[in-house]
């Protein structure tokens, strides 16, 4: 049974950092970061393929967000550098058994199978 947990949101002033981590078991071929606002649909931020050590990102957060994988420990950090009043969302690990989304771009919500329960970023002076 494949398990998400994430930790590390928070709230932070503009231009500010936050790192996520999502603890992940189970045998993955991605896992992604998503995020969703209030009113806004859900959008993939990064994802990180197992396969090939791939990392995609959402064109507003590259040169911002690292994704960076732990295997050691099985788990994907997301570093969120001057984050940006919109940014704020509800942030959630997303992660695929068999569909391989990762491959050459960051997949879309279907195509990941299991979800951590979230955590906010608030980005407010």
């Amino acid at each position: 049974q494949v398990q998400l947990v994430e930790s590390g949101g928070g709230l932070v002033q503009p231009g500010g950092s936050l790192r996520l981590s999502c603890s992940a078991s189970g045998d993955l071929d991605a896992i992604a970061w998503f995020r969703q606002a209030p009113g806004k649909e859900r959008e993939a931020v990064s994802c990180i393929s197992s396969s090939d050590g791939n990392i995609y990102y959402l064109d507003s957060v590259k040169g911002r967000f690292t994704a960076s994988r732990d295997n050691a420990k099985n788990t994907v950090h997301l570093q969120m550098n001057n984050l940006k009043p919109n940014d704020p969302a509800v942030y959630s690990c997303a992660a695929s058994g068999f569909k391989f989304p990762c491959l050459d771009g960051l997949g879309y919500v279907s195509d990941y199978d299991y979800w951590g329960q979230g955590t906010q970023v608030t980005v407010s002076s």
